[in-house]
């Protein structure tokens, strides 16, 4: 099996880069290929602009960096997003990232006045680094708001099942092996056991 690890942080020695690293080594340990998409590496525009417009308009093709991006998840089993919180959501590197390529007519479609999703296919794991502690999560139910925006309102807008979605909390501290261990443990799992549940 096949996994995508997509992750957005300027900083290659972030905790960020190291996590999504644990993540493919915990995959490859299981018996498994990962491929890892460093969005700021690479360079990735998240600018929804006029070309993204007129493709969800259907009066023009996606542009090629939406298809190059498109084909990738097409080749993968399952999707990995490793993400720093940033204002209790995933920065916007990779918001735009999912505005442009989860598009029309690919990640969902709509017939007969009704929104399809066309990934169910797609397993998708989510692995947030948060600065705050649990408790400031909870107190404000930044928690569920998290799940609300980004597990159902993308990811089961387009279909795709949800198998695991984690928060590590207070990532801010010098001590960053457990947080690399849960990555690594995440990437072992990823194709074991039923995996999904509702988003």
């Amino acid at each position: 099996m096949h996994a995508l690890i997509v992750f957005a942080h300027p900083d290659p020695d972030s905790l960020t880069h190291a996590a999504a690293a644990r993540v493919a080594e915990g995959l490859r340990a299981a018996g498994h290929s990962a491929e890892l998409a460093d969005l700021a590496g690479e360079g990735f525009d998240p600018r929804y602009g006029q070309a993204d417009h007129d493709a969800y308009r259907e009066r023009a093709p996606h542009p090629p960096q939406v298809r190059a991006e498109q084909a990738r998840i097409d080749r993968a089993d399952a999707l990995v997003l490793v993400f720093p919180v940033y204002w209790w959501s995933m920065p916007g590197l990779l918001k735009g990232w999912v505005d442009r390529v989860f598009s029309n007519n690919w990640a969902y479609a709509t017939r007969d006045g009704r929104v399809v999703g066309q990934l169910q296919r797609l397993q998708v794991h989510l692995f947030g680094i948060g600065g705050a502690d649990q408790r400031s999560y909870v107190k404000h139910a930044y928690d569920v708001a998290m799940k609300t925006q980004i597990d159902h309102g993308v990811f089961d807008y387009c279909g795709a099942c949800v198998a695991s979605s984690t928060v590590r909390f207070d990532t801010e501290g010098r001590d960053r092996q457990p947080h690399l261990d849960a990555a690594f443990e995440l990437g072992r799992a990823v194709f074991e056991g039923e995996g999904c549940r509702a988003a």
